[in-house]
């Protein structure tokens, strides 16, 4: 049975993004124009837009127009890589910017989430991670300090669970929780984005082998280059 043509044209336009002839972030020709390329009625190459965007190779600009969708790094929800594994896992290659590390106390939060008290010593850690020198998360990382008294601070902030487990540390399991908000000015100017654009944001709390927690993360993510599955 011959497909429906809205299938036959979204077929090609596809293989043109998978082949590169369009590549990300490139602006294609307007609905009319397309219309008269393919001879049918707008609404029929509509039907073929529409479907090409929910399946997230276009993406639509209010104003600008429609281009072809810039990749999104992916993620899932149950995975326990890391950041530098789903990079690899992907062909790039993971880096990380150290923004601020220093040793002080937790928030009310953090102490409720590592189950310690307020006046517990915690190491804090803001980094900035990318994907092929692109940024594409701003995360801040609370650890109790005696868990890496004696570590040097490169070590750590080069692989935090490389320095943990350099103590006797092992790592367990994680409880994860996904939300969306708009990103701050200072994040912002951090990941390349525009204030107030879109961040997921995942925070984990990281258990050992005896079930004590002993990472507490908040991970806000580009929500243009970045996505979740479940």
């Amino acid at each position: 049975m011959t497909e429906p043509i809205y299938v036959q044209i979204h077929d090609e336009i596809k293989e043109s993004i998978d082949a590169g002839r369009w590549s990300a972030g490139d602006r294609i020709p307007s609905e009319r124009e397309l219309s008269l390329q393919f001879n049918v009625s707008r609404m029929t190459l509509r039907q073929s837009i529409i479907l090409l965007v929910d399946e997230g190779y276009l993406e639509r600009r209010i104003g600008s127009g429609t281009f072809v969708a810039t990749q999104r790094f992916q993620e899932s929800l149950d995975s326990a890589f890391s950041f530098t594994e789903m990079m690899d896992a992907v062909g790039k290659k993971a880096s990380s910017q150290v923004i601020n590390y220093k040793v002080g106390v937790p928030t009310g939060l953090e102490a409720e989430k590592l189950q310690i008290s307020l006046d517990t010593s915690v190491i804090r850690m803001e980094r900035v991670r990318y994907g092929d020198d692109e940024p594409i998360a701003f995360e801040v990382a609370i650890v109790p300090y005696e868990l890496l008294v004696g570590v040097e601070e490169e070590v750590v902030t080069q692989s935090l669970y490389q320095a943990l487990m350099s103590k006797g540390l092992i790592v367990n399991q994680a409880s994860r929780t996904l939300t969306a908000t708009s990103v701050n000015e200072r994040v912002a100017r951090l990941l390349d984005m525009k204030s107030g654009e879109p961040v997921l944001v995942l925070t984990q709390v990281t258990t050992d082998d005896q079930g004590s927690p002993f990472e507490f993360v908040r991970t806000q993510y580009a929500g243009s280059r970045y996505e979740f599955k479940m």
